[in-house]
């Protein structure tokens, strides 16, 4: 067997879950009946390795376009091949007019992360080359691995998907800085993924927004939540057929309702 899939396999038996250490809690439902959205939720607590779910089959076993989530792997690629020079890095705006206004200036790579400017990246993927950026796939063993389609768009063209539960895997080993890449670009992008930091949490996340096969809305909120210092990692994945749908605004009140209602963010955990 050789090493990749091997790797691949230890990580696969290490993240997954198990009757023993899974809590499917149908509780949560209703955040997503609520908002009229199908999706999955699920938490780990790194300290006693138990999962809260719900919906674990869609959790476990659905695969889904990553959408801009991808930047997170996007960020660590492009840092690693000097493609990306530090998160000060500038790129110029390319002078076209999109819908979002915080898109339409020069952005920095800390900027762009966190506005999920669209273009700045597409740019940093061209740069890295369809080569390059297939082999780090394949090391990372990341979703279906594939690009069947531009270096610059696959990862929101539904030619690349991932399941929940890898995205969780993902998160989990990037806080720890145990992805296949120098700690010091590890830490750039975790600095990138922190939005809340306070007396009684830090949340930490990347969100993605992209459009499926069938033209349903598919949202992602993922990333941790540290109290007391432990971190809590976490996945949202949602599904909307509704073109109006305010994924923007939603799948954060779902999310932060979610974690609300299992005692975070209120400094008692």
């Amino acid at each position: 067997m050789r090493w990749n899939s091997l790797y691949q396999l230890i990580l696969i038996l290490f993240f997954s879950c198990s009757p023993d250490n899974v809590k499917q809690d149908k509780s949560l439902k209703k955040y997503f009946d609520e908002n009229k959205v199908e999706g999955c939720f699920a938490l780990l607590d790194n300290g006693t390795n138990r999962f809260t779910i719900f919906n674990l089959s869609r959790y476990r076993d659905s695969s889904y376009l990553p959408a801009s989530t991808f930047k997170i792997v996007n960020s660590l690629i492009g840092l690693q091949t000097g493609k990306i020079s530090s998160d000060s890095m500038v790129i110029k705006w390319d002078g076209i007019k999109r819908s979002a206004d915080a898109w339409n200036k020069d952005l920095s790579m800390y900027e762009a992360f966190r506005v999920s400017a669209v273009p700045y990246y597409r740019e940093v993927a061209r740069r890295i080359g369809k080569d390059t950026m297939q082999r780090w796939l394949d090391t990372l063993g990341y979703g279906t691995k594939k690009i069947t389609s531009r270096v610059d768009s696959f990862w929101l063209d539904n030619s690349l998907k991932i399941t929940p539960d890898e995205q969780l895997g993902l998160v989990k080993r990037l806080y720890f800085d145990q992805l296949p890449f120098y700690k010091y670009n590890q830490e750039v992008v975790k600095r990138a993924m922190l939005f809340e930091n306070n007396s009684n949490y830090k949340l930490s996340y990347k969100t993605g927004w992209g459009i499926d096969v069938k033209g349903d809305n598919i949202g992602w909120v993922l990333g941790w939540i540290e109290e007391n210092q432990h971190p809590y990692f976490f996945v949202l994945n949602i599904q909307s057929p509704d073109p109006h749908f305010d994924m923007a605004t939603i799948r954060m009140k779902i999310l932060k309702d979610i974690l609300k209602h299992l005692g975070f963010m209120e400094g008692k955990m």
